[in-house]
């Protein structure tokens, strides 16, 4: 599930005025606790934006079955829906849900446990997200670039490149076990209370992070640890909780001072980067995550590169950091092979014979904004070979389904290459050309 941003589209004046002032009293005031915020948690205006917001990212129904459609269609509709909302916020009546488990597949196989919350829980929390977002953004630090306005996985990269242009060719690549399902609670509020204090507003997002979860077929579980991936909050309480390990790490006693090493994090993965990865820096390392923090350390994904060494890579963020001249400053930065493969693997289910009994414009629509979305995501560094093989698959997936339609109303025009027809279908072509015009 993805998670609503903010940044997707224009919040209302009056929303946006109250995020304005929050964050300035957060950035001239940066040891100021808030204790009086529940009263903007309950403004209608808050609550409207909340479900838009969340009504615009979708996505499947919680624990008791509700769907948007559902919401809509019933006879109190969206308006008794928040209604019933703002009064239980009211009368503090307003409890958490139980947490739906499903799981993902991850590239490697695996699947990954997703906790989806009620819509009355995801707008909650979206409205909560709009007040004390502001406040936390005045302190997360800008080696931060994971589920923040203004921050994406371009700029991560480019303070990848940054850094090996400064010499800091030794890596330390590292990636933390089950991250969302082990933050300790206790130790998140206390990170919370560092800027909030309202007693209602922890309140609430206490009873979000020990939300029992439900799985189909499986009795209830308490939860004593973690906030859900597909909490509408958990990404900012996640980027909180890391945020005291970027401060530790740029403090005097962190390698980001005596060591001169650099964070780049976006979430939970970050890498640091150093002149020389001393055995210090990675013992400072393991003894703050799973010491002070309680996290676990996945130390057969976690690994040293050097990207001296001979084809010395690193993948970071879908991208593939590669070290490409002895005795110069050039590192290539280009989509990694599980990249192309998930594109791959996207572009085939898109064209899959089964709906052959589509008509040709809308299979291709899907699949162009696939590829716009994709392209415009990967169009960093030197991806021309990468979007030359993309298209290259692309065009045999297309050419066989339209092969297929052969017997069902669909003939190439006499004398035309497959090129041509494709091109006059309207087929989108990857190229860095293409985003210069700006294609998104």
């Amino acid at each position: 599930m993805d998670i609503p941003t903010t940044a997707k589209g224009d919040l209302p004046p009056g929303i946006a005025q109250l995020r304005a002032k929050l964050g300035q009293k957060a950035k001239l005031e940066p040891k100021f606790r808030f204790y009086t915020l529940y009263s903007h948690l309950v403004r209608t205006d808050v609550l409207e934006t909340a479900w838009k917001l969340v009504k615009q990212n979708g996505g499947a129904a919680g624990y008791d079955g509700k769907t948007f459609e559902s919401i809509r269609g019933s006879k109190e509709g969206v308006e008794g829906f928040l209604k019933e909302i703002y009064n239980s916020l009211i009368d503090k009546g307003c409890r958490a849900d139980p947490v739906r488990r499903v799981y993902i597949p991850k590239s490697d196989g695996k699947m990954r446990p997703l906790g989806i919350p009620t819509i009355k829980d995801r707008v909650v929390q979206a409205a909560l997200l709009l007040i004390i977002e502001p406040i936390f953004e005045k302190d997360f630090l800008e080696c931060s670039y994971g589920f923040r306005p203004g921050k994406s996985a371009h700029q991560a990269i480019d303070a990848m490149n940054k850094a090996a242009n400064e010499g800091k060719l030794e890596i330390y690549d590292g990636d933390l076990e089950g991250y969302f399902d082990s933050i300790p609670h206790d130790q998140l509020i206390k990170a919370i209370e560092m800027r909030i204090v309202d007693q209602r507003v922890l309140k609430l997002i206490r009873m979000w992070l020990e939300a029992p979860i439900w799985e189909e077929g499986k009795p209830m579980t308490p939860n004593d640890r973690g906030t859900p991936q597909g909490g509408v909050i958990s990404p900012l309480l996640s980027n909180l909780y890391l945020h005291w390990f970027d401060k530790a790490f740029h403090s005097k006693a962190g390698p980001g001072t005596w060591a001169k090493a650099s964070i780049i994090r976006y979430a939970d993965d970050f890498v640091i980067m150093a002149r020389y990865m001393n055995p210090k820096i990675q013992q400072w390392i393991t003894r703050e995550l799973e010491g002070r923090f309680g996290l676990k350390i996945n130390r057969s994904k976690t690994r040293i590169v050097d990207l001296k060494a001979s084809r010395g890579t690193i993948n970071f963020l879908g991208f593939t950091m590669r070290w490409i001249g002895k005795g110069t400053k050039r590192y290539q930065i280009k989509p990694m092979e599980r990249s192309l493969t998930r594109a791959r693997d996207r572009i085939r289910y898109l064209t899959r014979p089964q709906l052959g009994n589509l008509p040709v414009k809308d299979v291709i629509g899907g699949v162009n904004r696939f590829l716009k979305g994709w392209g415009n995501y990967f169009n960093k560094g030197t991806p021309s070979k990468a979007f030359q093989k993309v298209n290259w698959h692309v065009g045999n997936r297309m050419i066989h389904f339209l092969e297929r339609r052969s017997q069902r109303g669909y003939k190439k025009p006499q004398g035309s290459n497959w090129y041509e027809v494709l091109n006059k279908l309207g087929l989108f072509v990857l190229s860095r050309q293409a985003f210069k015009k700006g294609y998104r």
